[in-house]
């Protein structure tokens, strides 16, 4: 049922009382199990035809005691189906009803009723504006004849309905706030102030008419005036800081600094823990350029419970859209740690704590903080996502293999969860596991062309580990054939078939581009030395070493370069860089040899 009829059915018994109708059932037998059907227009025409040609016929001639009770128990039984939402039987009902007696103002204020309920707004403003005609003192038929002139966007009809209804209806001025409002849903700003000052000759001041009041006067740039209701709020509800915040947020708003701090250290006095009150200092010092005092303020804001999380969570939020910025990471740290000790079972306090201390380098105070989140609700996908990501970029295998595991239990059919599983047990030396989860994945991330370029590359470093060749070349070749400039399956790729003595030519070309593009990248250096190690220029793969060891501290490139050094003839300088090397740890289990013989070994 509509709200509309309910508000209507409270008061049916009013209606019929005033016009002299008993409520008594209806004998229809097909009430229960009647299906609404929409009359059509020809057949709507053909009902109002004849209850025309019927009520003619009435008011020719008086109403008889027989026609009256017929005529009530149409009404009665179309007022029924009326509530059941059969507007089609309601309508056929009341019509006959309207036939025996068209003077009678329910029964045209119910047709007209039933016409604004089932669309017919033609129809539902003629038999609506006849039931105001006919009973002229009933609040109720002007009503829902403004509502049909509302529903048609008839503004003006509406507004002049409202006026008659507060000039002809006794004790009905409690409805200029009604045609108040329709003047401000108008854009008739005048009107409705002028309305809303006869409300309060009448009725007094009233909280609601001048917060009204004072949005009209805002709309029209006049701070003065919506100034003075804000005042005139506050000298009347003494006890309500509400308003007083209000005040102070006006005053803000409009860059009225001293008055903003003055009425928000008024709502301080009131309740000196108010973190709406604090917010508003914070925000206007800040704007005045008083760093200290404005973060004093907002910290002071934080640590109230009374300040909601959500409210809290966005303003971290906004911090993070301004990070990293050096001057803003200790506060927004700050802060970070007072929502989480204030809201300690607020799963989202540690979520957006955690994204704070990821921007600002804090990576594993945020991997634990996020854990805390999880604790709290593990069901947030992407909190899991930032823990596995960041035991990834901690390098810690064990961590990163225990949290993927747990977070593919609830989320197995994430493609990253995968990935990040099968690099933790490539890490963990464990290949064959590594295949298995990096090729399930890689069957869930077919519509992302970039994380399938990223399970490739792994791909190519798992085969490899399994000495399956063919396949590790494959998986390279698929990850290139995406992104030519993928600088793991560049160097990777390029270096495996170095060890190999594979395909020289391409693994030469696919160095030399990596080292291109970076060229001081000690890593790429050492892997284009040794394809030319390879192809046997010993000299350029000694001027690529060189060039690495300028910024490296790697075992296995000093023990390279022993390795070129030997192959040039230069025993001794050669045995100094393996014992280097030796020294350092890492390099490969031949350095011993080469050390104790003098000699290479590969």
């Amino acid at each position: 049922m509509s709200r509309f009829s309910l508000s209507l059915l409270l008061f049916l018994g009013l209606l019929l009382a005033h016009e002299g109708y008993a409520q008594q059932a209806s004998s229809s037998p097909d009430a229960a199990t009647a299906k609404p059907h929409k009359l059509s227009r020809k057949e709507r025409k053909e009902l109002a035809r004849r209850a025309t040609i019927e009520s003619a016929k009435q008011q020719a001639q008086p109403l008889s005691e027989k026609d009256r009770e017929i005529s009530e128990s149409f009404f009665v039984d179309g007022v029924k189906f009326l509530l059941l939402e059969d507007y089609n039987k309601a309508l056929e009902r009341l019509l006959k009803a309207y036939a025996l007696n068209p003077n009678n103002a329910a029964i045209n204020y119910k047709i007209a009723e039933t016409n604004l309920l089932s669309g017919n707004y033609k129809d539902a403003t003629n038999f609506a504006n006849a039931a105001v005609k006919l009973d002229s003192k009933n609040a109720y038929y002007y009503l829902l004849l403004a509502q049909i002139y509302t529903n048609q966007k008839q503004f003006d009809q509406a507004t002049k309905v409202y006026t008659s209804l507060i000039h002809d209806v006794p004790n009905s001025g409690y409805y200029l706030f009604n045609l108040a409002d329709l003047y401000m849903a108008q854009g008739k700003l005048n009107e409705a102030l002028a309305t809303f000052d006869q409300a309060e000759k009448q009725f007094g001041p009233m909280d609601e008419v001048s917060f009204k009041k004072q949005q009209i006067y805002l709309k029209q740039n006049n701070l003065d005036k919506a100034l003075k209701e804000g005042e005139t709020l506050i000298t009347t509800n003494p006890e309500e800081i509400r308003y007083v915040i209000a005040q102070a947020e006006l005053y803000a708003s409009n860059n009225r600094f001293p008055d903003a701090i003055r009425v928000a250290q008024q709502a301080l006095k009131q309740d000196p823990d108010n973190p709406q009150a604090r917010m508003i200092l914070a925000d206007v010092y800040r704007q005045q350029g008083n760093t200290p005092e404005s973060e004093k303020q907002i910290k002071q804001a934080f640590e109230s419970p009374a300040l909601d999380i959500d409210d809290k969570v966005r303003i971290l939020v906004d911090y993070i859209r301004q990070l990293p910025n050096p001057k803003l990471e200790q506060t927004a740290l700050d802060l970070a740690a007072i929502t989480t000790r204030t809201h300690p079972k607020e799963a989202k306090a540690y979520a957006v704590a955690g994204d704070i201390q990821t921007i600002t380098e804090h990576k594993k105070d945020a991997r634990d903080t996020y854990l805390k989140a999880i604790q709290l609700d593990n069901s947030k996908f992407q909190l899991w996502q930032q823990v596995v990501l960041i035991d990834a970029e901690l390098n810690q295998t064990d961590s990163l293999l225990r949290h993927s595991e747990r977070a593919l239990e609830l989320f197995p059919n994430q493609a990253s969860l995968w990935f990040y599983n099968g690099v933790a047990h490539l890490l963990n030396k464990q290949p064959a596991k590594g295949v298995k989860s990096l090729e399930y994945g890689r069957k869930l991330a077919t519509d992302n062309p970039e994380l399938l370029a990223q399970f490739d590359t792994q791909l190519g470093d798992a085969y490899h580990e399994l000495k399956d060749n063919p396949k590790s070349d494959a998986a390279y070749d698929a990850a290139l054939a995406f992104d030519a400039n993928n600088a793991q399956a560049l160097n990777n790729y390029s270096y495996f078939l170095s060890l190999r003595g594979e395909k020289l030519d391409k693994a030469k070309e696919m160095a030399a581009k990596l080292v291109k593009q970076f060229p001081d990248n000690d890593t790429y250096l050492d892997t284009y030395a040794w394809v030319l190690y390879k192809q046997k220029d010993y000299a350029g793969a000694r001027q690529s070493l060189e060039k690495a060891l300028k910024t490296s501290k790697d075992a296995t490139i000093f023990e390279h370069y022993g390795d070129v050094l030997y192959q040039l003839g230069d025993q001794e300088k050669a045995l100094a860089q393996w014992q280097r090397a030796k020294v350092i740890g890492g390099a490969s289990p031949f350095v011993d040899r080469k050390i104790k013989e003098k000699k290479l070994y590969e």
